[in-house]
């Protein structure tokens, strides 16, 4: 079996979980830039493959305010950005979005930001005591792999079917089979998807690699070297992102004339006794343990994984989501996070400071002061096919985190808790499973000699007492 390396296990091992601080917040440092800025707002939109469908869908079904939502998650992305030095993102919380727009009745906007409201206290209360540094400083990295494994997965899923099939936000269904002609046909998905191959190709970035001695053996790998650095240095989510809202004003033109400028008024929402039951009921209660496992843990271990310099520390991880939802949810704002899918997402695309989610932010705020609620006409025309590629990207780049297993038994717990996670939709009940496994596999290793069930030694004494009496 191989030798488990210091990056395998947990980092945040090294420090008891009652000790741990806040240090090295910089704001200037969180700004600088690793790679170039077309690297960074490239990196910015690569988590919008998950960001436009639910905040579409919320917009739509549960007559969220979208200017709201654009306004307050641009402050979000702003602020977390300075704050970690890296892309951290922020989503929407999924479990509570998929209750509020598949089932029936639908949520209202007080209950969902009831919903938001309870998983922020929450997490706020876990980061605040301690209570979450000391969960992921615990729970076994082969589990933590197991729910990367299967979000990554699920976006990967969910991609496909947006490039092959059209949806429908409202019901959060696939409809009839995507056409291969037109502005959302497959044969433009598959331009794009190959157009992101081809630019950024396994997510590698290649600005830093050394030029090799000149030699007419070097002379072909520093070509290939100059290429691929001209390659990486292209924005290209960036180009198919500006496509596709290009494309929205060509397959409906009626959009220029229905759009009005200026955001809408902040109101504070009136939340009902009722509103809170039923938005922690039906809302927070699922969304919770995908907040702790999702949006903390795999996010603050696949941080570690991608900036290790800058690992992101999960009792302010935890403090962030609460603080953020506790304001904004009480204006009627979407419900957010910080998702691991998003993370990679955006760090496959180029993101690798906190520019690229400040970028990202300011680009919000524009869009939510300028257009407001009418932007919601613009996001309706949006090519479906191209949002599918984005999250295709993000979803494969989250799945790749569990690349590290390197013996037998921690894939083998991985895997498990992957597979449980997929069939049975529920990060969750995996995270369950995965926890149960490991315990049965430490305890099949365990010694049992202080019970005198040490297996090897009756056997050697039986062994000596056999060769003494032949």
């Amino acid at each position: 079996m191989a030798e488990e390396s210091p990056d395998n296990t947990t980092p945040l091992l090294r420090r008891p979980w009652w000790r741990e601080r806040v240090t090295n917040v910089s704001f200037t440092s969180s700004l600088r830039l690793k790679t170039s800025i077309s690297s960074e707002l490239s990196g910015a939109v690569g988590d919008l493959g998950t960001y436009i469908p639910i905040v579409l869908a919320l917009t739509l079904v549960s007559n969220l305010d979208l200017s709201t939502t654009l306004i307050f998650t641009a402050l979000y992305n702003i602020a977390t950005g300075l704050l970690f030095g890296i892309p951290m993102p922020v989503q929407p919380m999924k479990s509570i979005a998929s209750v509020a727009i598949s089932e029936s009745p639908p949520l209202t906007v007080s209950q969902i930001a009831a919903a938001g409201i309870c998983t922020a206290g929450t997490l706020l209360f876990l980061g605040a005591t301690g209570l979450m540094y000391f969960l992921y400083t615990f729970i076994p990295l082969p589990v933590v792999r197991g729910v990367q494994l299967s979000q990554g997965l699920s976006f990967a899923f969910t991609a496909i079917k947006y490039i092959r099939y059209n949806q429908d936000f409202t019901t959060s269904k696939s409809t009839t089979a995507r056409s291969w002609l037109g502005l959302d046909g497959l044969i433009l998905a598959l331009v794009a998807l190959s157009f992101l191959i081809l630019t950024t190709g396994s997510g590698e970035i290649s600005d830093n690699d050394p030029e090799l001695p000149i030699s007419p053996l070097n002379r072909s790998r520093n070509r290939v070297q100059r290429r691929l650095r001209f390659l990486s240095a292209i924005p290209a989510a960036l180009i198919v992102f500006l496509l596709g809202l290009v494309l929205c004003f060509i397959r409906d033109p009626s959009i220029f004339s229905d759009i009005q400028l200026g955001p809408s008024k902040f109101q504070v929402l009136k939340i009902t006794w009722e509103d809170w039951k039923t938005g922690f009921i039906r809302g927070a209660i699922p969304q919770i343990p995908l907040s702790v496992l999702n949006s903390v843990i795999a996010v603050c271990k696949l941080s570690a994984d991608l900036f290790p310099e800058k690992e992101a520390s999960a009792t302010v991880v935890s403090v962030s989501v609460g603080a953020m939802n506790l304001v904004g949810c009480w204006f009627g704002a979407m419900p957010v996070c910080h998702g691991a899918g998003g993370l990679a997402g955006q760090y496959r695309f180029g993101g690798r400071s906190g520019a690229s989610v400040v970028f990202l932010g300011l680009g919000k705020l524009m869009l939510g002061l300028l257009f407001g609620n009418s932007f919601v006409r613009i996001l309706n025309q949006f090519p479906i096919g191209i949002l599918g590629v984005l999250l295709l990207f993000a979803g494969i780049e989250l799945a790749m985190a569990s690349r590290d297993m390197n013996s037998k038994e921690e894939s083998f717990v991985m895997l498990v808790c992957a597979a449980v996670s997929l069939t049975g939709s529920s990060a969750a009940l995996g995270f369950v499973c995965g926890i149960v496994l490991y315990l049965l596999l430490k305890l099949r290793q365990l010694d049992c000699s202080g019970f005198g069930f040490n297996l090897s030694k009756s056997k050697s004494s039986v062994d000596e007492q056999s060769s003494l009496n032949p």
